[in-house]
């Protein structure tokens, strides 16, 4: 049977939002371990070996993709130590270290979000993706426009400006036919399904069912990426 969480896992999650201390956490680390940590490195084994039929490029070791449960607070006035939700993140190879487009889905006590896409992209990685637009915006359209993919998943926000971004002028024909995209500083899609979706077995082709309508949309994305990045456009 699939990997899935127990009502336990939420219940846990549950209680950490409540109790986020030390004090609370620290001796209740092994139910953390049996209900959060070790069912989620054994789902991100089985969501890699569906990645590897559709994006090869994006399997990674368990251990990498989990993301960690302690918060960084060393420049953040909320001092929580802990994440109150389990989380996951597939990067492309080659670009671990810095942002590019991906998988993406984490379990909170209140919903399960699943999203593909590129989110914080480096800055030099948002120049590329929009100077790529200028030309391909068509093509990340259709891509988004794919009916499947419409009805899995919505389009993110995209936390857009509220004027043309440095160096693309909207007086230019083929700029301006971009514009509504490039206006994004992120492009992506998610899904955000009940948390209970996780205590059942459909959880991995909840995932992956999602994670393949996104794939072409992540390698669009990380192409132009790809093509600035020397190690990647010398080959």
């Amino acid at each position: 049977m699939p990997t899935h969480f127990t009502p336990s896992a939420l219940k846990f999650l549950r209680s950490l939002a409540r109790h986020n201390d030390r004090a609370w956490f620290d001796p209740r680390k092994p139910i953390y371990e049996r209900e959060l940590k070790a069912p989620m490195l054994a789902l991100i084994a089985e969501i890699d070996e569906s990645l590897a039929s559709f994006a090869p490029e994006h399997v990674r070791p368990p251990h990498k993709a989990m993301l960690r449960i302690y918060r960084d607070t060393r420049f953040s006035s909320d001092k929580r130590p802990y994440k109150t939700h389990i989380a996951a993140w597939w990067s492309r190879s080659g670009l671990e270290k810095t942002s590019g487009a991906g998988f993406y889905f984490h379990l909170s006590p209140s919903e399960l979000t699943i999203a593909a896409g590129c989110y914080m992209p480096a800055p030099e990685q948002l120049l590329a993706i929009r100077r790529y637009l200028v030309q391909h915006h068509a093509e990340l359209r259709a891509l988004l426009a794919n009916r499947k993919l419409r009805a899995a998943m919505g389009p993110f926000e995209g936390l857009r400006l509220t004027r043309p971004p440095r160096g693309f002028s909207a007086e230019l024909p083929e700029v301006a036919a971009a514009m509504d995209l490039l206006l994004c500083r992120q492009w992506g899609v998610s899904a955000n399904l009940p948390a209970d979706r996780a205590t059942l077995p459909t959880l991995l082709k909840d995932i992956t069912t999602r994670f393949a309508l996104a794939a072409p949309m992540v390698h669009f994305l990380n192409t132009p990426i790809l093509q600035s990045t020397p190690k990647f456009a010398a080959n």
